[in-house]
């Protein structure tokens, strides 16, 4: 995917992991993400029009820069037109299961970027399960792993890009495995985050369940007893 691609969907990952875990209001990041995934569809059209080399690896940094731009747009169209977002959950799952598929056609000529499609997609099919499948306990979880791996499978190897720094080469497959250590500790660490949040809200209710049951066991004072 061309680098500035990249660098909209770190921002656009970000708000939204912001706006599953209540951090950011959920319209806010609607509307940005109806903006990114514009700009994405607009540029994977361009792609093609003005890149020379043609042949499969153009074919497939487009269909990665419309796939993104088309779950954006279908993102803020979801929630500012009230869709219900089942529609938006078996798109989610049609790509993640082209994911794998992205992932192997890089992983000869650009592992990092194959190491970078597995982990979007498993994004992806955590939005399938809980939108389409009915898993809503899935949103902390969703929330977490997406603002901890927006930066590093999207902001950095923008940058990368950018800079002409994309490792190819004989450093391309020492760069994959490191960021294939660093996305599987990070998304490790938000379902840790994630399970927390539940243990500690579940903590939290039934404390104050509790509390409210003993004000109700509490005695009365005389003066107030029938």
């Amino acid at each position: 995917m061309a680098p500035i691609c990249l660098l909209l969907s770190g921002a656009a990952l970000l708000l939204n992991g912001l706006a599953a875990l209540d951090l950011l209001p959920r319209r806010d990041a609607a509307v940005f993400s109806l903006v990114i995934g514009g700009i994405q569809l607009v540029l994977g059209v361009a792609y093609l029009g003005i890149t020379d080399d043609g042949g499969p690896h153009l074919l497939l940094g487009a269909a990665g820069m419309v796939l993104f731009g088309l779950t954006y747009v279908y993102v803020g169209l979801d929630y500012l037109l009230g869709l219900g977002s089942r529609g938006l959950g078996w798109f989610c799952g049609m790509v993640a299961t082209s994911g794998p598929l992205l992932a192997a056609a890089w992983s000869a000529e650009d592992p990092l970027l194959a190491v970078l499609w597995l982990c979007w997609t498993y994004l992806w099919l955590l939005f399938f399960l809980q939108l389409a499948l009915g898993f809503g306990r899935l949103g902390p979880l969703i929330g977490w792993s997406l603002v901890l791996t927006s930066q590093a499978s999207a902001t950095v190897p923008a940058f990368l890009g950018i800079t002409g720094r994309w490792p190819d080469g004989p450093e391309a497959a020492p760069a994959a495995a490191a960021a294939a250590a660093a996305l599987a500790f990070l998304l490790l660490l938000a379902g840790g985050l994630a399970w927390r949040g539940r243990c500690g809200g579940q903590t939290a209710a039934r404390t104050a369940v509790a509390g409210t049951a003993a004000v109700m066991e509490r005695p009365l004072p005389d003066q107030l007893k029938l």
